[in-house]
């Protein structure tokens, strides 16, 4: 009754606190981070360990049960489960909810550094998933260019220009042709030369090298001294010096041939039909998905307009775009949740027949809706699916 007895007796008070309400509320709704879900981190953890050339069986035996072994102690564990192919062993963990998954990650590599495992296989990876760390855009670059040339652009143009974007923490290219440098060798002439191969392979290596080499002072001045002797064409390649035979030198065009090529695809991409390279563009954690989404797609448009004669007759499209879905899903929250508001007004009218008392009602519903927002903003909470439908 005092509450009720305040605010008819004090309108003016009550009136600016409705009004500063309204303002802070519309204030901090611009200002709120909109994501599709909250940020959810799923107690769940992965250990990924590698042994090459080893059957299904044997990794189950020396990989897999060792490292379940090991894991299975920890605190909070609820459940651990298990696949092992050749190769390869993956031990899942899982957790209670509420567990701190940052403590649960130390424990579980604290009990793999004690692991003894056998010599030869690879030291095993902790593996954290989390939607969030998914990809917010795939761009995806084609043409009628090379796709050795698509390649390059894109890492070397395009990938600086998106990383350099504030929100931005990396972009991964996948697909296209990878340049690579092959050296194939004559074994029968290395045999006759009597020249090992691994002495040839480590002429590449002793090459191919920048070396730091000290100092060098003149009165106050200090100066960096740098060896430079990487390769830069095939010719010097060809060119290095792997042996001698009764005096005259050996070159490695004596006994092979370097040529230029591309690594092995393990990923093929397409547009269309048609061969392209993707790029994978991933937000900072903290970082709001529709404002980096906004600021990655006036970059490409700034990009393809300064950088039109670079780019040739290639063309760059948005194949994955998770900040429109983020849109359209609010948008939706919102309409939905203006539809419901004007049929709680329409019931209310219908059950009152007051028009007076249904305008004082229907007047607090976006007031206290709007005044909500500010709440939200100070308690950090974004608008996504999960706070809007609440």
């Amino acid at each position: 009754m005092k509450l009720i007895e305040f605010s008819t007796r004090r309108r003016v008070t009550v009136t600016m606190f409705v009004t500063a309400a309204v303002i802070f509320g519309m204030v901090a709704f611009q200002r709120l981070a909109i994501n599709l879900l909250p940020d959810i981190t799923y107690p769940t953890l992965t250990v990924r360990t590698e042994y090459e050339g080893t059957a299904p069986s044997e990794m189950e035996r020396l990989i897999t049960e060792p490292v379940e072994g090991a894991v299975g102690v920890v605190t909070n564990v609820t459940r651990v489960s298990s696949i092992s192919r050749p190769g390869v062993s993956e031990v899942a963990v899982e957790f209670a909810w509420g567990t701190d998954m940052d403590f649960a990650s130390l424990d579980i590599r604290e009990k793999l550094d004690r692991l003894q495992l056998p010599q030869g296989a690879d030291k095993p990876v902790l593996l954290r998933f989390d939607p969030s760390l998914d990809p917010i855009m795939r761009l995806g670059l084609y043409g009628r260019e090379s796709l050795v040339a698509l390649r390059l652009l894109a890492e070397d143009q395009i990938k600086p220009e998106m990383e350099s974007i504030e929100g931005v923490a990396a972009v991964r290219v996948n697909g296209g042709l990878e340049e690579e440098i092959h050296v194939s060798i004559d074994e029968p002439r290395l045999a006759a030369l009597r020249i090992p191969l691994n002495h040839l392979v480590s002429r590449l290596g002793q090459e191919n090298v920048n070396l730091t080499g000290g100092q060098l002072k003149d009165g106050e001045a200090e100066y960096l001294v740098r060896t430079l002797n990487e390769f830069r064409t095939v010719d010097e390649i060809q060119d290095i010096v792997i042996g001698e035979r009764r005096g005259a030198v050996i070159t490695l065009a004596d006994v092979g041939q370097v040529t230029r090529g591309h690594k092995e695809r393990q990923v093929i991409t397409r547009i269309n039909g048609q061969e392209s390279v993707e790029l994978a563009i991933y937000k900072e954690g903290d970082a709001n998905t529709v404002t980096v989404a906004r600021r990655i797609g006036k970059a490409l448009e700034d990009f393809e307009k300064q950088t039109g004669e670079l780019l040739g007759s290639a063309r760059m499209e948005v194949v994955f775009n998770q900040s429109t879905f983020i849109e359209q899903s609010v948008a939706e929250v919102l309409n939905t949740a203006i539809m419901g508001g004007a049929l709680a007004i329409i019931v209310l009218y219908l059950f009152l027949g007051n028009p007076k008392s249904t305008g004082i009602i229907s007047l607090s519903i976006p007031i206290s809706v709007v005044a909500t927002f500010f709440l939200m903003f100070a308690s950090d909470v974004s608008l996504n699916i999960m706070s809007l439908g609440g």
